[in-house]
């Protein structure tokens, strides 16, 4: 009898995967913005998520006006696909958990995620989680609501294991240029773009602790923006160095031509999907034990490797062979 038993049942006893999650995060700041991102996220076939921006998004002392704007846009029917979370302000800013509460009580059950800005440690992340999933409890929302966290401090970067370790996280995302900044000056402004944010000794190290710290926690790394908003090259050239230089299995957007090279760079192309769909296919029908394929010898350690693939295949809208969608994905 031919086995049916699903990948994320027979895989993954230990270590916790990364969750499959679209492979751009598109940012946007004001209510026009915001609108536009739901038209185009309802428009194009790629998947992506939108994070409305209550940090670099609000004017000084419009905080509250601009938290209750993001509310009702993300509660709103403009909000189609639900895959819109936000950036509130930073922990030390007066206004960050009174962002949380109000966007809780306008929007809190289709928030898709909560990211937190220029933390300096864990324990500041740990204050500002544990603010979020009290405000939800007393609010009645029933779910966990995914935190992402910017490693963009000194601190948080030498605490990064202890924040990836904290509960709620779905996300860690790389901050170049605050990263860059805080150097004052030790860093040339030359490595807040290509090849330089590849190159930097200091950038290369900061990167890869983010992603090992990612990984090792079953999170998703993200990588930064690209600067460069039309060079549909450049962009899609910075994805894949950040995706198959670095580990990094998804990147930040900040202009509506960066969203479409940013996800055909980060996801797998077509003959790495046929394979991973053959191979998991007879390791499904081997109830999961050894296979060969194609003369090479496969099990449980290269399943993982093939089902996350695929997984990231089916997050960023690519093509999967029928066969694989109908057993893994129905």
């Amino acid at each position: 009898m031919v086995s049916t038993l699903h990948p994320r049942d027979a895989l993954f006893d230990g270590e916790r995967a990364p969750p499959a999650i679209p492979a751009c995060e598109h940012f946007a700041g004001s209510a026009k913005l915001i609108e536009k991102a739901f038209a185009l996220q309802a428009q194009l076939a790629e998947p992506f998520d939108i994070t409305c921006d209550c940090e670099d998004g609000a004017a000084a002392g419009q905080e509250e006006a601009h938290a209750r704007m993001v509310a009702r846009l993300i509660a709103s029917p403009a909000n189609v696909k639900g895959m819109a979370g936000v950036r509130i302000h930073d922990p030390s800013h007066p206004h960050c958990l009174a962002d949380i509460d109000i966007i809780l009580e306008g929007a809190g059950e289709r928030l898709a995620y909560v990211t937190i800005p220029k933390a300096t440690s864990a324990a500041q992340v740990a204050t500002v989680v544990a603010h979020l999933n009290s405000r939800a409890q007393s609010l009645g929302i029933g779910r966990s609501i995914p935190v992402h966290v910017l490693i963009e401090t000194h601190g948080a970067l030498a605490e990064v294991w202890q924040i990836a370790a904290l509960p709620n996280l779905q996300v860690l995302d790389f901050g170049l240029m605050d990263f860059v900044s805080a150097h004052h000056g030790a860093i040339p402004a030359s490595a807040m773009r290509s090849p330089g944010q590849f190159e930097h000794r200091l950038l290369v190290r900061a990167k890869s602790e983010v992603v090992a710290a990612a990984l090792a926690n079953g999170l998703v790394p993200a990588h930064n923006v690209c600067l460069d908003l039309r060079d549909t090259d450049r962009i899609g050239d910075d994805a894949r160095r950040a995706r198959y230089e670095f580990g990094f299995l998804r990147m930040w957007s900040i202009y509506p031509a960066q969203i479409q090279p940013i996800v055909e760079a980060m996801r797998a192309d077509f003959d790495e999907i046929e394979a991973a769909s053959r191979i998991l296919l007879a390791a499904q029908a081997a109830s999961w034990g050894p296979i060969q394929d194609e003369g090479e010898l496969h099990d449980r350690a290269t399943y993982r490797y093939f089902w996350n693939l695929l997984e990231r295949a089916e997050a960023t809208g690519a093509a999967i062979p029928q066969a694989a969608r109908d057993a893994f994905f129905a």
